[in-house]
C-alpha cells in the first residue's frame, strides 16, 4: 500500500510522542479465572509463543491514518537495543517511509510493554517507559513539520519531560510546530494518581500548551482528572466501578469544552467511551490560524457544538479505540469533511477497531468505512433530555444550542 497525498501534498501528516513494544504471550490455554492459583512465586507457568506489536498512539494513531490512506511518518524515540530493532522494522514493514521520523538513541532503553493476558482476567501491564522519558523537541526533525499539513503529538502524560518542570517541554514541542506551520493536535493519556504524573499540575502544564494547540482531544475522564478532580472523583463514586463517562451530560461537556478553548484550543474533542465523542469549535476568525491543515469552509466549520453517537457492532477488544477514533477524525479533516461527518467518521473508525482484539486488525479503508455508514450502519441509542439539543435524523448525530 501506498501512502494517498493530493497534488498539493496536503495528506501528510507526522504522529509524534510515546511508543513502544508490546510483547504479548499467548496464554489462551490456561483455565479460566485462575489466576491467583498459576501466578505463585516459583511457579513455572507454560505459555505459548508470544506476539510483538508497537504501541502507543504513535503507532497506533499514525498506522490507522496510514491504513485510512493519509501519508504519513511517524516521530518517536526508541533505543538502540534488540527491541528498538523490532519497533523499527514493525514499522517499517508497512511502509519504509513511515520510519522516517524514529530516533534511536544509546542513552536509553527502548520502551516496552509486557501484556499478561490470562483468559477471565482483566490484563496486567509491565510497562517500562524507556525512551519516552527522554523524549524531547530536539528529537522531532524539522523539515518533517515543515513539510506537514498536521502534526499530531499523543500521550505526554507517559513522557517525563512533557510535563516535568511545569510543562515546558510540551510546549515547545507544540510552538515549533504551530511555527512551522502544521495544524496541530495533542492527544493526551490518563496518568497514575499515585505517580509523579499524576500529581503534576496539568491545569498550568495545558495553560502553556494549549495556545499553541488547534484541535484537543483528550477523553472526558482525562480531563476531568486533569481540571476537575473534585468532579471526577464524585462521578468515580457515584459510578460504583461502573464507567465515569456515563454520569456525564452535555452541560458538563459544554463547560470544559469552554474552558478548553478559553486556554487557548480552536477545536475541542472530547472521546466518551462507547457514548461516542462531543465536538465544540471557534470561531471562524480562530479557525483561520489553524495552519495548513485548516478546513476549507472555515465558516462551515465555526462554532459547532455536536455529541456524535458510537455505532452498533460486536466489541471484541478496546485497545486502541481512541487512538483510532482521533484518526478517523483527523482522516476526515484532512479530506475537508464537514464538522457532523468528521464527527461521524470518527466514531465510526472508532467503532470498527473494538471489533477486533489488537489496534489494527479491525480498521478498514477510508472508502469501506464510508460505504458501511451509507449503508445504513445502525448507532448506539445516545438519549440527551437536555435544553437546546436536537437529534438530526439525516447526519445521525445531536446539535447543540451553541451551534449557529
Amino acid at each position: 500500500m501506498t501512502p494517498a497525498t493530493t497534488s498539493a501534498g496536503k495528506l501528510c501528516a507526522v504522529v509524534a510522542g510515546h511508543i513502544c513494544l508490546d510483547v504479548i504471550p499467548n496464554m489462551d490455554h490456561l483455565p479460566e479465572g485462575q489466576f491467583t492459583s498459576l501466578f505463585l512465586p516459583g511457579h513455572l507457568i507454560s505459555v505459548g509463543p508470544a506476539a510483538f506489536s508497537t504501541g502507543g498512539p504513535v503507532s497506533n494513531t499514525g498506522l490507522a491514518l496510514y491504513r485510512l490512506g493519509v501519508s504519513t511518518t511517524l516521530a518517536a524515540k526508541v533505543g538502540t537495543d534488540m527491541f528498538g530493532q523490532i519497533v523499527t522494522r514493525l514499522v517499517e514493514s508497512f511502509h519504509p517511509a513511515l520510519a522516517r521520523g524514529l530516533v534511536a538513541s544509546p542513552d536509553a532503553p527502548t520502551s516496552y510493554s509486557i501484556i499478561i493476558n490470562p483468559p477471565g482476567t482483566d490484563r496486567i501491564f509491565l510497562h517500562c517507559p524507556g525512551a519516552n522519558d527522554t523524549f524531547g523537541a530536539e528529537d522531532i526533525d524539522p523539515a518533517l513539520l515543515e513539510q506537514a499539513a498536521l502534526f499530531e503529538f499523543g500521550y505526554p502524560p507517559l513522557m517525563r519531560r512533557m510535563y516535568a518542570d511545569g510543562g515546558l517541554e510540551l510546549r515547545e514541542v507544540m510552538r515549533r510546530a504551530k511555527a512551522a506551520g502544521a495544524t496541530t493536535a495533542l492527544d493526551m493519556a490518563f496518568p497514575d494518581p499515585s505517580s509523579e504524573a499524576g500529581r503534576a499540575d496539568w491545569r498550568a502544564i495545558l495553560k502553556l500548551a494549549l495556545p499553541h494547540v488547534d484541535i484537543f482531544l483528550p477523553s472526558v475522564e482525562e480531563i476531568l482528572f486533569m481540571l476537575r478532580r473534585t468532579t471526577y472523583e464524585r462521578l468515580e463514586r457515584e459510578a460504583a466501578g461502573g464507567q465515569v463517562v456515563a454520569g456525564v451530560g452535555p452541560e458538563l461537556l459544554s463547560d470544559l469544552a469552554c474552558e478548553l478553548m478559553d486556554l487557548g484550543a480552536r477545536v475541542v474533542v472530547l472521546k466518551l467511551g462507547d457514548r461516542g465523542m462531543y465536538l465544540r469549535t471557534g470561531s471562524a476568525a480562530a479557525l483561520r490560524g489553524m495552519g495548513r491543515a485548516a478546513p476549507a469552509d472555515v465558516d462551515a466549520w465555526a462554532n459547532q457544538e455536536l455529541w456524535a453517537p458510537c455505532f452498533k457492532v460486536h466489541v471484541a477488544g478496546t485497545t486502541g479505540s481512541g487512538d483510532a477514533t482521533i484518526a478517523g477524525f483527523l482522516s476526515a479533516l484532512l479530506r475537508d469533511f464537514s464538522p457532523r461527518r468528521a464527527a461521524t467518521a470518527a466514531v465510526a473508525v472508532g467503532a470498527c477497531n473494538v471489533e477486533a482484539l489488537d489496534a489494527l486488525s479491525g480498521l478498514r479503508s477510508w472508502e469501506e468505512t464510508l460505504a458501511r455508514i451509507a449503508a445504513g450502519w445502525e448507532r448506539l441509542p445516545v438519549n440527551l433530555h437536555a435544553p437546546g439539543w436536537q437529534w438530526n435524523e439525516e447526519d445521525g448525530i445531536w446539535v447543540g444550542p451553541a451551534s449557529r
